[in-house]
């Protein structure tokens, strides 16, 4: 039979996250490859209890089909939680979503045409470019160092008028873990509106912050409706809930919601009110206090094993949150080139050149610690810088 794809299908790859993922899904591989939480640090018995309380006292309603929007009790929450972030926003501008990737798509449907230009840090998030990508977007890389993205390079790059709007991940970002600068924050938001410029923010891992002090989002400067926030609950409560959400503003979510109907009606009905329910129950503020000092604790034992282990000519970053952090080697390292060889060691990572719209990269390594026990970071990163040196 002949099938014929859409010619959107030529542009899209296969996650190499997903694919390693395969790969480390043997009990005897120390992954540092997926973006995966602790679930050990799962709050299952809370969830437990409050997914009774629901079907105590709601009953088949809670399967019922619902409204796009989200639940009201649970996007009142996330009012509440946007307003401790520094940043006031209704119930009206929030819009729940099949975790934050599906609003990833969502933005895709409603801005991008094909050959429509958007600008993104460099590296930037993998899953985004593939999202991205669906919508046959054309990518310019904006140079970032240790104070994450440079506004004046975003200047430069939109001084054109094409781009469409740019994408960033101000907190722990992904792959990296740098921070965007709080005065970094500002200068950006005042070149996109200089540049008649959206915003995408995406903010999974802001509340997972173990050192430092907490940054204002890009959103809490928004005065003309111009930053789309995205966050989630996959990282402070559990990713099987698939909830996320996005803050817009009246126009702009007007379009996601139609963009959401047409994908999926709503989120799941009975997923939104378990998670309000413990969230209105439980403590969710001591969980995300635990996992905080567990993936600090994790970080920083990885952060001592690369010192100990890794040979000369390796740097790394030294993130303040989040899940990851991200390894250059030196000139001529080939982190792809040697993967295999740290799957026979029975370890494995991500190497960092999917990251890169653009191309290049081929040199880093995304490490992932949370999903890890000390004594296994310790053990892997052991392996891996034998290979490095013997490579």
């Amino acid at each position: 039979m002949e099938t014929r794809f859409a010619t959107r299908m030529s542009v899209m790859k296969p996650s190499s996250i997903r694919e390693i993922l395969k790969t480390t899904e043997r009990p005897d591989i120390i992954s540092f490859g997926g973006g995966l939480p602790a679930p050990e640090l799962f709050p299952v018995e809370d969830i437990r209890i409050a997914a009774e309380s629901v079907l105590c006292d709601c009953g088949p309603r809670a399967f019922q089909y619902g409204i796009t929007e989200g639940i009201p009790a649970l996007r009142e929450w996330i009012a509440r939680d946007m307003a401790n972030r520094g940043t006031a926003s209704t119930t009206d501008e929030i819009l729940v979503t099949t975790g934050s990737q599906q609003g990833l798509d969502l933005i895709g449907k409603v801005f991008l045409d094909p050959g429509d230009v958007i600008l993104t840090e460099n590296p930037t998030y993998l899953a985004a470019i593939q999202a991205f990508q669906c919508f046959q977007a054309r990518f310019r890389a904006v140079p970032t160092d240790d104070g994450g993205i440079i506004p004046e390079a975003v200047d430069e790059l939109a001084a054109d008028g094409s781009v469409k709007f740019i994408y960033v991940i101000p907190n722990f970002q992904n792959p990296t873990g740098r921070t965007l600068e709080a005065a970094r924050r500002r200068k950006l938001y005042d070149v996109a509106e200089k540049r008649n410029l959206i915003i995408v923010e995406d903010d999974p891992y802001g509340r997972i912050r173990y050192r430092g002090r907490d940054i204002p989002p890009i959103k809490s400067f928004d005065a003309s409706g111009r930053v789309i926030y995205l966050s989630t609950f996959s990282k402070t409560v559990a990713p099987g809930f698939r909830t996320g959400w996005i803050v817009a503003s009246g126009k702009i979510r007007e379009k996601l919601i139609i963009a959401k109907q047409a994908a999926d009606l709503h989120t799941s009905s009975f997923d939104q009110m378990v998670l309000e329910r413990y969230l209105r129950d439980f403590d969710s503020n001591a969980h995300v206090e635990k996992v905080r000092k567990a993936y600090g604790a994790r970080y920083a034992v990885m952060d001592e094993a690369l010192e100990k282990y890794m040979p000369s000519g390796f740097s790394w970053t030294h993130p303040e949150g989040g899940l990851f952090l991200w390894v250059q080697g030196p000139r001529g390292f080939d982190a792809a080139g040697i993967l295999p060889k740290a799957i026979e060691s029975k370890v494995a990572f991500v190497p960092g050149k999917d990251f890169f719209p653009e191309g290049g990269g081929e040199g880093n390594m995304r490490l992932n610690f949370s999903n890890s026990t000390p004594e296994l970071i310790n053990e892997g990163i052991r392996r891996l810088a034998g290979i490095c040196e013997r490579l």
